[in-house]
């Protein structure tokens, strides 16, 4: 989908201590536009705090405890959690699906993949230069929730435009003998 940064972040929680996370929070991720690709919305929801429910389910259909939901202009598509058994819903929907042939390279697994490539082999499928801005723009949820605020965000500049009281959590002063 090549989202890059998000242009916002807004979360909610469960009262949270400067100590712990809250025991149940919603974060929204706003990515702007790209190119031909439309604007973004990634909502995450943990705690046990679910999105709403879509008209789609059918009644004896729940939506698990943990998952993916991704809304798009067609369709939804509903998967457990690690992203196993997506199907399209309603389930009358997944029958008329004809899966494409598959055309991408199967992994045996992320811990294989990642020991293939630290032997020398090729890259491994979410190697560092993947997972490690996709890492940054998760915790700016975790921004969002310590400040309480919506954070507008420069991802070039690493950077809350808004909230300045976010610039300790993003660049925090290290004590002496702990630089990095």
């Amino acid at each position: 989908m090549h989202l890059g940064y998000p242009a916002s972040v807004e979360a909610s929680s469960t009262p949270i201590s400067p100590e712990t996370t809250p025991q149940a929070s919603i974060v929204h991720f706003q990515f702007p536009a790209r190119g031909e690709m439309p604007p973004v919305t990634v909502s995450w929801y943990d705690g046990g705090v679910k999105p709403p429910r879509p008209d789609e389910l059918e009644a004896d259909r729940g939506l698990g405890d943990d998952g993916i939901l991704f809304i798009g202009d067609k369709g939804k598509i509903l998967c457990d959690g690690w992203s196993r058994s997506p199907r399209l819903i309603p389930e009358s929907r997944m029958q008329e699906y004809k899966r494409p042939p598959k055309t991408l390279e199967r992994s045996n697994g992320h811990f294989r993949d990642w020991i293939d490539a630290c032997k020398g082999g090729k890259p491994a499928s979410s190697n560092f230069d993947y997972s490690g801005p996709m890492t940054e723009v998760i915790l700016l949820g975790n921004i969002a929730l310590r400040t309480g605020k919506k954070i507008s965000w420069d991802g070039p500049a690493m950077k809350a435009t808004n909230t300045p009281e976010a610039d300790p959590l993003i660049k925090p002063a290290y004590r002496d003998g702990w630089m990095l």
